[in-house]
C-alpha cells in the first residue's frame, strides 16, 4: 500500500464522520407517512430557532432514543424559558412532555420547501446494529 492509497482511504473515512453528524435514523413510525422507519434525515445540528411545523430531534424524558416529532406549539414562561409541544404526524396525541428549546434539541430536520430531506431505508443497516 503506497502513500496515495493510505491518504485516499483516511480522506474516505473523515469525510464520512463528517456526514454522519449530519444525519440521524427514524427508529420509528410515529412520523409516517412523511418519514418511515429506517430513513436516514438530514440535520441542522444545534438549531439556532425553531418554528411551528419544523421536526427536531430532542432527548426525550419519556424515550430512551432521541425522538424525531415536529413542533406543534412553543410558548416561553415567565422565565424566559422556551418550550415546545412536539408530536408525531402518525401519533393520535402529542409527546407527553414539553421539549424545553435549546436544552433539548439535538437538531432540527433540514427541509427544502417544507419537504424533509431524507434517504430512504438506508438507516435499516443502523437499527439492525444496535439491536433496535
Amino acid at each position: 500500500m503506497n502513500y496515495k492509497e493510505i491518504a485516499t482511504y483516511i480522506i474516505i473515512i473523515l469525510s464520512g464522520v463528517i456526514i454522519a453528524q449530519h444525519m440521524n435514523v427514524v427508529v420509528s413510525g410515529s412520523m409516517e407517512p412523511v418519514m418511515y422507519r429506517g430513513d436516514i434525515v438530514i440535520v441542522d445540528q444545534n438549531p439556532t430557532s425553531v418554528q411551528v411545523g419544523d421536526i427536531v430531534v430532542y432527548h426525550a424524558t419519556w424515550f430512551p432514543e432521541p425522538v424525531i416529532h415536529r413542533v406543534k406549539e412553543i410558548y416561553k414562561t415567565s422565565n424566559g424559558s422556551t418550550y415546545l409541544i412536539t408530536k408525531g404526524d402518525n401519533n393520535p396525541t402529542a409527546d407527553p412532555y414539553p421539549v424545553q428549546f435549546p436544552d433539548q434539541v439535538i437538531s432540527k430536520v433540514v427541509d427544502i420547501g417544507g419537504q424533509p430531506l431524507i434517504i430512504p431505508k438506508i438507516g435499516y443497516i443502523t437499527l439492525w446494529i444496535r439491536g433496535l
